[in-house]
This record gives C-alpha cells, structure tokens and sequence, in this order.
C-alpha cells in the first residue's frame, strides 16, 4: 500500500505524539485505520477512539482486536465535538504529548507518515497544522494537498480528482491542511482555542479544518503540506454524490461557509474581493432555488448562531491585537 519515494535513515529525534480517531458506525474502517496507525515507523504514545451513539457488537469486537485502544463512548454530537474530545482525552493521558494526529476512520496512513509529518514540523516551528498527500483509494488520484480559499471564498482541495503524476511533490506552507487527517502541535493549542473549544462545535461537521486553519493564520501560525507522507482516503462526501448525503447534514456545510466568514474574515480583504463573493453567493442561491430548496433554511441557521460567530470573532480579534507576528492576508488564491 501506498507507494514511497525513496529516503534515507532519518537521524532525528521525533517527539512523542497520539493518535485520535472519531467514528460513527464505520467499525469496518476505523479497525483498518487503526491497524495503519499501529503500523507506523514512528509509533504513536497513544491511540483514543471517540465513538459516537456506539453499537455494542462491533465495538466490543474492536475492543478486543485493539485492548490497547482507549475507547470512549459518547453521543454523537458532530465531528468537532468528538475531535475536541480526542484531543483533551490524549491531553489527559499523556502530558508530554507534543503532537497530536487526528484521522477520520475512512483514511490508511502509510508506515512513515507521521514520521514525515513531524519531521517537516520540526524544520517548521510556526506550523500549528500539517497533513499530507492524500488519495483516493487505488492510489493514482489525489483526494488533496491541502486546502485553498480562492477570492469566492469557497474552500476547495488543492488537487482533488487529478490523477497524481508528481504535480504536487513539494513540501509547503498552504492555507488549510485536511482535517480527514491532521496532525496539531500541542504548543499552539492554547493560542488557537476560542471559548474552550479547539473545534467550533457550532460547526457539527464540514469545514472545522479550514476554520482552525483560518484562524491559526490570523493568529500567526501556519498549516503545512507534506509532499511525501501518504495516505488513503476513501471520502464520502465528494461533489458528484451530494444528494447521496441527507439534507439535514448538508446544510451543516452550507451555514458553515458563512460562519467561517464571520469569525474570520478581514474587511479590508471582503471589499478587495467583493465582486467574486457576491457572484459566488448568487449561484448558491439559485441552486438552492433551483436545485436544493433543502438548503434554503440553512440562510436561517446562519442568522440565528451569527451572534455566537461574532462573538468568537471578538475573541480572536483581542487575540491578534497582541500578535505582533501577523504579517499576510489571510486568503491565499489558487
């Protein structure tokens, strides 16, 4: 699985790190995931799994297959609720962590993943946030490497559907990394909790990962791109399936965009790129008219969790102000 470029011996001292997984109801992916992790050539300290609304069986039978695995059962309150809990379970059982690595159970790391994501890290002392290349099952296309945010405001993955014939086989500083996989250093979460959450847990679900990477931006860290730490993401969400996701889980991704927004955005880099957001908004609103009236309550949502959104930009705000260390736009185009 998952071809490598050839390396040598690293002779580097990595820092200790945990792994946290969030699940719900993919037992089938999440022992694989974890089978990966534990095959790893620098092996993580500890591995939590989150487990949202739990089905006894097959959680029992992970239990037993992985012992080592501390497992939490929780109701299932989205995946920022469930990665903020990983984070804070590993905290808890492990002080010394530096890093933490977060997968969604749908993902295969290769055996030196988290050993080339740590030594980039290392070169890197402002990188918060770093992932990888990601691909699709079959290993020829990319799923991403990293995100960007074009004018419009719209998060995409760098890469996503290309076939991957080395175009992106340089290691960078990128706008967001993944949060299907995404390794935090321990250092910055401090700095990047708002409210005591690391995640927005307004969000559920959808663009939590270019939230936080927004936010680490705006406060003066950065997220990294590893060319050559891979991994497989299957992705079940993917642009061509949206009604195969139900509507009530869709319309998490559609406030979401606006909350990021809110919470985020600079004024003076709104009016720069007026013209693209509101052409971007107009086709979001006509597809929902004409397409997806689901949607449609989402505008409401938006108004209605707008004031929390403020509020947590108010707290990143007094944040930056005593960052001396900010010094780019926030938006990277691409």
């Amino acid at each position: 699985m998952l071809n490598r470029l050839p390396r040598e011996d690293s002779k580097v001292s990595l820092p200790h790190y945990g792994i946290g997984i969030v699940n719900y109801h993919t037992y089938e992916d999440v022992s694989r995931c974890i089978a990966s992790a534990k095959q790893q050539s620098h092996a993580p300290s500890h591995i939590v799994l989150i487990d949202g609304d739990s089905i006894p069986e097959p959680l029992e039978r992970l239990h037993q297959q992985y012992p080592e695995v501390t497992i939490e059962r929780r109701p299932n309150q989205g995946f920022a609720a469930g990665a903020n809990r990983a984070l804070a379970t590993l905290q808890d059982q492990a002080s010394k962590l530096s890093f933490m690595l977060l997968l969604n159970p749908d993902v295969l790391l290769a055996p030196d993943f988290a050993e080339r994501v740590l030594e980039d890290m290392l070169r890197h002392p402002r990188a918060a946030l770093a992932s990888g290349k990601l691909l699709r099952p079959g290993e020829d296309t990319i799923d991403s490497t990293g995100i960007v945010l074009p004018p419009n405001r719209r998060p995409r993955d760098r890469g996503s559907e290309e076939l991957d014939v080395g175009q992106y086989d340089r290691s960078q500083t990128v706008f967001a990394a993944s949060g299907a996989v995404l390794m935090l250093r321990a250092e910055a979460l401090a700095d990047l909790e708002v409210e005591g959450e690391i995640f927005d847990e307004d969000f559920f679900m959808y663009h939590e990962d270019t939230d936080l990477s927004w936010r680490a931006r705006n406060l003066g860290w950065q997220a990294r791109y590893v060319h050559d730490a891979c991994a497989i993401h299957t992705r079940r969400w993917r642009p061509r399936r949206r009604f195969d996701i139900a509507p009530q889980i869709r319309r998490h991704s559609f406030k979401n965009h606006y909350l990021q927004m809110i919470k985020n955005d600079r004024l003076r880099d709104v009016i720069r790129d007026l013209p693209a957001i509101l052409g971007w908004e107009a086709v979001r609103l006509g597809y929902a008219v004409l397409r997806d009236r689901a949607m449609l309550p989402s505008y409401l949502q938006v108004l209605r969790m707008a004031p929390r959104a403020w509020r947590k930009r108010g707290v990143i705000k007094a944040r930056m102000s005593r960052h001396p260390r900010i010094t780019s736009s926030p938006v990277t185009r691409g």
